[in-house]
């Protein structure tokens, strides 16, 4: 199942098949937008990504895919 958030032209989508809930998104993230809720990875605030792709590159599972990488 795919959980996607979105603001704006920013979308950011997480496989919660492949998401394990390491939490790399969230340490990796600049601006702070990943959560872990219920052991899954969650994008809030999305309108303040940077999208510096930091997310996609940090997580372990290849569960996070950003409309801007």
């Amino acid at each position: 199942m795919k959980k996607e958030f979105k603001e704006g032209d920013i979308i950011i989508t997480v496989d919660y098949d492949k998401c394990t809930g390491a939490g790399e998104c969230v340490t990796a993230c600049p601006v702070e937008i990943f959560a872990l809720e219920g052991g899954k990875a969650i994008a809030q605030n999305v309108g303040e990504c940077i999208e510096c792709c930091a997310c996609v590159s940090a997580c372990p599972n290849d569960a996070i895919e950003h409309s801007s990488c």
